[in-house]
């Protein structure tokens, strides 16, 4: 049995509140493909935009690929309108959540529409964490 690969962008629900999600296909050459089966594939930075009505993946890092990182992303016709007319508010952007793949063996995006927060917005969130941390304590004492 094939072992779980899910590479996650772990800074995304940091930095943005996260509207509505989509799983789209990728297009990626031999050594993308390999990277990403080995884990070596970084999406922290990555972000995603419409290019002649096509919706490209752009930022990132995979191990062995030195050169641009552009991967065109698989979405029906229906997907791509609606994705577009949800991204055009200033202040929303698409960006990928995690890396898969699925039970046939094909590499997976989640994309997701996010709005981007504010600086009161991160430390709200960092509050909450630390709050759940101490709670966490308390009751391991107990």
């Amino acid at each position: 049995m094939q072992e779980n690969i899910n590479i996650q962008n772990k800074k995304a629900k940091f930095k943005y509140f996260i509207e509505k999600k989509y799983i789209a296909g990728l297009v990626l050459t031999g050594l993308q493909i390999k990277s990403i089966r080995y884990k070596k594939a970084n999406i922290d930075n990555s972000y995603c935009t419409f290019d002649t009505d096509e919706l490209f993946l752009y930022n990132t890092n995979f191990e062995n690929n030195l050169k641009s990182n552009t991967i065109k992303l698989l979405l029906n016709k229906k997907e791509l309108i609606k994705i577009k007319k949800e991204a055009t508010p200033p202040g929303v952007t698409i960006i990928p959540l995690k890396i898969f793949i699925n039970d046939n063996g094909f590499a997976k995006v989640q994309i997701c529409i996010a709005k981007g927060k504010r600086n009161y917005d991160k430390r709200e969130t960092i509050k909450k964490r630390e709050a759940k941390v101490k709670i966490s304590r308390i009751l391991k004492r107990n």
